[in-house]
C-alpha cells in the first residue's frame, strides 16, 4: 500500500480515538464511543492493509444515512454561541458522521483502485 494512505489511514486511527475520548461527557456518550472506535478500527484496519471495500462502503452508507437523519432542519452552526443547544449539538454530530462518511469512502475507492491494479 502507497506510503501515504498508510499515514492517511494511521492519521485518521488517532484522530477518531480522540473523539471518541472526547464524548464522555456527551448525554448519548456509549453511542457515540462506539461510532468512533469503530471508525478507528476501520482505519486502523486500512492502514495495516487489512480491510476489504465491503466494510468501509457498508460504514459510509451507514454514516452518510446517520447524517442527513440528524441534520437539523434549522443548522446554526458549531458554537453554543450560534443557537439553540440541541441544534448546535445535532449538527455537531451530523457532521461528525460525514467526516466518518468522507473517510470510510475515501478508503473504499483506494481499495477498489488497488485491486484493479
Amino acid at each position: 500500500m502507497n506510503t501515504l494512505f498508510k499515514i492517511i489511514g494511521f492519521l485518521f486511527t488517532g484522530l477518531f480515538a480522540v473523539g471518541a475520548a472526547l464524548q464522555y461527557n456527551d448525554t448519548d456518550s456509549l453511542v457515540w464511543i462506539i461510532i468512533y472506535i469503530a471508525a478507528a478500527s476501520i482505519s486502523l484496519l486500512f492502514a495495516l492493509d487489512k480491510l476489504t471495500i465491503l466494510v468501509p462502503l457498508f460504514a459510509g452508507i451507514a454514516c452518510s444515512i446517520g447524517f442527513l437523519y440528524l441534520y437539523p432542519t434549522n443548522f446554526q452552526g458549531f458554537d453554543l454561541d450560534d443557537g439553540d443547544i440541541k441544534s448546535v449539538e445535532l449538527g455537531r454530530e451530523a457532521f461528525g458522521l460525514l467526516i466518518i462518511a468522507l473517510v470510510c469512502f475515501l478508503y473504499a475507492i483506494r481499495l477498489r483502485l488497488k485491486s484493479k491494479v
